[in-house]
């Protein structure tokens, strides 16, 4: 019996993963945004008329005064300014602003230009105020109504530019204001035109990256899904092999040691029958006996199914070598042992199932064969694992039923993910291939 052995290297298998924050970190960026844009639409005109007041008081003890000799002067421009407060207020307030609705921001952005214009005739530094009107009327205004806004506001700004009610508004005057509100809202109209492109990119961006969000949450949620079924599965195969294995060892143990006890007491009890003719009981009793030595080789044989440990000790091809050897000299079948490739630990379920595929197929020869010479091939490749037994015996006729043996290879060689076949011919041998996946054995199996 030749056995050809070869060192290997562990070779382990490696994971990947990958995580992305770009959905998180836009969607924060997206509330910044929108919560300055707030801010802004919200304290911008009281800034403004506040820094309209400011100046226009300042200036009013310099030399650069614009405010004109009347007693009545501050009491109008201070009503104006709590008039334009409170209209401001009354229409952009609170969580829900009455200027959101279509009719009410129309009515609130023709009594902000109304007011803005009347407050740069008390002072053109009010065009501070005026300013804001751009923001408000793309805030406040839906459609086409967004351009009337910023056509008003541009006429309103370019009035407090020339000077508002510092100057006399003659023929002149007004061509020169025409063409300012013109340019005020050609500038205006096409920096809100980009921004309103900004701003549908931007929602877009952030419609996509919701739509983004909510599907890696459902696939959060089938993944976790799957994982659960797969931990169900597991269970259940595992229960399953349970009970196929207990299966087998049952209808081995009825085919093998029961009959053979069953034989033995026959014997015994035509032995007892026999007490007149003394070579009968003797031949009665010898045959009990081997019955009896034979159905204690099937019972040892069955326990040491249950537990391999001959892999406890060795590595799979020693073991499978040791037990090749004993096999062959209780069977009397001369046996070759080969190992192909580098071998290397495997995960202990692949191992033991490569184990016992060896061990029932070399049973199989023994018992069904009538071989003379029979083979075993353990080749290792880098994603499987090959074994293959062959005899010389007499092959398997065409349509015999298949016994259990080549049943319970099966389901094990099944459980590991791996595929049996089987070759045969009458009077040509059999050929027995399980071929299982190379699962690097754990670093806790290998200690």
């Amino acid at each position: 019996m030749g056995v050809s052995r070869g060192a290997g290297a562990f070779t382990g298998m490696g994971r990947a993963a990958g995580t992305g924050r770009s959905v998180g970190v836009e969607s924060e960026l997206a509330v910044r945004e929108r919560r300055i844009d707030r801010s802004i639409a919200f304290w911008g005109p009281y800034v403004g008329v506040g820094i309209g007041t400011m100046i226009t008081v300042v200036s009013a003890a310099t030399e650069l005064s614009v405010v004109p000799p009347d007693r009545w002067y501050w009491p109008v421009t201070a009503a104006l300014v709590l008039t334009t407060v409170g209209w401001t207020y009354a229409f952009t307030g609170g969580e829900r602003p009455l200027a959101a609705g279509r009719r009410a921001g129309a009515v609130y952005m023709i009594g902000m230009l109304t007011l803005a214009v009347v407050l740069a005739t008390r002072s053109p530094w009010f065009g501070f105020y005026t300013f804001f009107g751009y923001l408000h009327s793309f805030t406040y205004l839906r459609g086409r109504w967004r351009w009337g806004g910023i056509a008003g506001t541009g006429a309103a700004a370019a009035y407090a530019q020339i000077g508002g009610g510092l100057i006399v508004l003659t023929p002149g005057v007004l061509v020169g204001l025409a063409a300012l509100a013109v340019l005020n809202g050609l500038l205006a109209g096409g920096f809100t035109y980009y921004a309103s492109l900004s701003d549908e990119l931007s929602q877009g961006r952030k419609r996509k990256n919701d739509e983004l969000a909510e599907a890696n949450r459902r696939l959060s949620e089938t993944l976790e899904e799957n994982a659960a079924l797969h931990a169900q599965l597991m269970v259940h195969a595992r229960e399953a092999g349970i009970l196929d294995e207990r299966a087998r060892l049952a209808r081995e143990i009825h085919d093998t040691i029961a009959q053979g006890l069953a034989g033995v007491v026959t014997q015994l009890e035509a032995a007892g029958a026999a007490d007149d003719e003394p070579e009968v009981r003797r031949r009665h009793v010898d045959t009990a006996s081997a019955l009896a030595r034979e159905s204690l080789t099937e019972a040892r044989r069955s326990v040491a199914a249950l537990s391999p440990g001959r892999l406890a000790d060795a590595r799979l091809p020693d073991a499978i070598t040791d037990m090749a050897k004993k096999w062959a000299e209780t069977s009397g079948v001369d046996v070759v042992v080969d190992t192909t490739g580098d071998p290397r630990p495997l995960l202990s379920e692949i191992e033991v199932t490569l184990f016992r595929v060896a061990q029932e197929g070399l049973a199989n020869v023994g018992k069904h064969a009538a071989a003379t010479r029979a083979g075993v091939t353990l080749s290792y490749m880098d994603d499987l694992v090959v074994l293959d037994v062959r005899d010389d015996g007499r092959g398997i006729t065409p349509g015999t039923p298949r016994g259990f043996g080549l049943a319970g290879m099966a389901q094990r060689v099944r459980r590991v993910a791996g595929t049996l076949s089987v070759e045969s011919g009458p009077g040509e041998g059999t050929a027995l291939s399980a071929s299982v996946p190379a699962i690097p054995a754990s670093g806790e199996e290998e200690r």
